[in-house]
This record gives structure tokens, sequence and C-alpha cells, in this order.
């Protein structure tokens, strides 16, 4: 069935994978008017709710094997991503409702920061049918064990600085990623990575690796700033041998995209990127995912966006 087959099913529900939670609550007030919203496509709209990150995958993976016209995650980064591993390469149309904390993906997507402005544009691409094909990253383990992925994958301090932080019981909210940001630099050192992009070894030693379908993550830090959703190549970042005095000093230039211009950063594009090294945990759209060594996969027009 293709995605315009669904939408043009008037008795095809629309599914909503709602996460309350997301951006810390800040949009939970709102969430009862973006349903209200997105009811006005006048066809059966199903909300899909669960406690755990996995139950929430699950209920979007059987809503697309139910037949749903279409599926919309209203949340922040960790929503999409979870929601992405249903509906990616299966053509079903998607649409995001930014209410998180970050919303990296749909502002590459130039998606309404508002939720209820994004509600109602998926309101109205749901009535005209009209999609858009947007391209998503596919990460594969040794054992074949994969994740989809839209924004960015980090393999360095940042990723680093996410594990440790998750393993901290307390303090809860930001300072948990201050202290763990301090712990890491203490400890801070290059790590030797293998690259092969599209099958070309590069062998570095560096402080940070990170492989961009999209352009930012961490809320609006442009990491892989000259990344295109739409052009089927991955960006890839390698920041090499910084101490810590110099990664601090570089940081700021991250949300304005150039920290690329100092000399100890190289930038790479590639439909295919090998990445290898020891004692390291990906993270992607900012959800915890497979150790090294991964392949990753640039897959154009995985995604059919309401748009």
């Amino acid at each position: 069935m293709t995605d315009a087959d669904r939408l043009s099913r008037a008795d095809a529900p629309v599914a909503v994978l709602l996460n309350p939670s997301a951006g810390r609550g800040r949009h939970r007030d709102l969430l009862p008017d973006v349903v209200c919203r997105l009811g006005a496509v006048d066809r059966p709209v199903r909300v899909l709710t669960a406690r755990t990150v996995e139950a929430a995958e699950a209920e979007c993976r059987a809503a697309v094997t139910a037949g749903v016209g279409a599926v919309v995650a209203v949340g922040g980064d960790g929503t999409v991503h979870r929601a992405v591993q249903a509906v990616a390469g299966a053509g079903v149309p998607f649409g995001v409702v930014p209410a998180g904390t970050g919303n990296d993906f749909a502002a590459d997507l130039a998606v309404p920061a508002d939720p209820r402005a994004a509600a109602d544009a998926v309101v109205a691409a749901l009535r005209s049918g009209r999609t858009r094909p947007v391209d998503l990253a596919r990460m594969t383990g040794p054992d074949g064990a994969g994740r989809w992925f839209g924004t960015v994958l980090a393999a360095g301090f940042d990723a680093i600085v996410s594990e440790r932080a998750n393993r901290m019981r307390f303090p809860r909210g930001p300072r948990r990623y201050d202290l763990a940001i301090l712990a890491e630099l203490a400890r801070l050192r290059p790590r030797r990575y293998t690259l092969r992009l599209d099958g070309v070894e590069h062998r570095v030693e560096a402080v940070l690796v990170a492989v961009g379908n999209g352009t930012s993550y961490g809320g609006g830090m442009r990491i892989c700033p000259y990344a295109d959703l739409t052009d089927g190549l991955l960006d890839v970042v390698v920041g090499g041998r910084f101490d810590r005095r110099t990664l601090l000093r570089v940081k700021p230039r991250l949300y304005r995209g150039t920290h690329v211009e100092h000399p100890l950063v190289h930038t790479y594009r590639a439909r295919t990127v090998e990445l290898v090294a020891e004692g390291i945990t990906t993270y992607v759209d900012g959800e915890r995912a497979l150790d090294l060594p991964v392949t990753v996969t640039a897959v154009p027009g995985a995604l059919r966006l309401l748009s």
C-alpha cells in the first residue's frame, strides 16, 4: 500500500504517539489542544501512549502493521526516534509536532516550532495528501542489530558524557549533565578510531566523531552544519586531538556551526560510514544506541514527511 493509498482511505486512522513527559512536561497543558487539532482531519485519531520507550516503539509498529493512514509523533527527538523505527521504509506518511527539549529533527525539517501550528500543518498535509521524501540513516552492528535515525550519531566525548550522565542517580535535570561534563573533561583523551568512508580507510586520533543525517543535536548544536536531509549523503565531523582548554573554547561555536573552521576539525561526506573504536557506546537522536563498531548508511527518501 502506497502513502497515497493510505491517505485516500477515509477510514484509515491517524496514529498519534504522545509523550506527555517530553521537554520535562513543559507542553503537557497543550497536548489536549494538539490532539483536538489533529482530529480536525475528519478521520479517526488513535492516541498511542506507553509507559516505556520500548512499549511506545512496539505500539507504533503494531499501528503500522494494522494499516494506519499516517503516524504523528508529538514530543521531542526521542519520541520521533521511536516512531521512526516503525515508519522508516514502510511508505507510511509521518508527521512531527515538536514538544520536546531539543526538537532538532523538527528544526531541520522546518516544522513550525509552536506545537499547535505544527499540528495544523500536519492536518493541512493530510487533507491534501501532500508528502515529501526525507533521508534517514540506518546504523547496523556486527550482529545485524540496527536502528534508524534522523539527526546525528554521536560517538565521542558527547556520547561518553551522555553515558556517564545516564549512570548518575543524582542530581536530576540539567545539572546532572553539567557534572558529567566536568567529570569527563578531567579524563579527556584522544581515542583511536578507524573510519571507512565508502570503503576508503582513515585512521585518526580524536575526542569527537559525529555522523550526521541532519545538522544538529542537543537542542541546536550544529555539529554537522552542512548536512542535508535530501542529498543521500552522511556528513562526518571529526574533532582531533583537542585538549580541555581548546575544547571548552570551541564548544560555543557549535551553535553557529563555525567549529568546522578550526584546524583540528575535519569534515567528510559519504554514503556509507564504518566506524570502529574501543569502549564507545553511540547515541543517536539523543537516545542510547549500539556499541562500536557500527556501519551507517544513508537511505534516500526513507521517510515520507507530511509537509
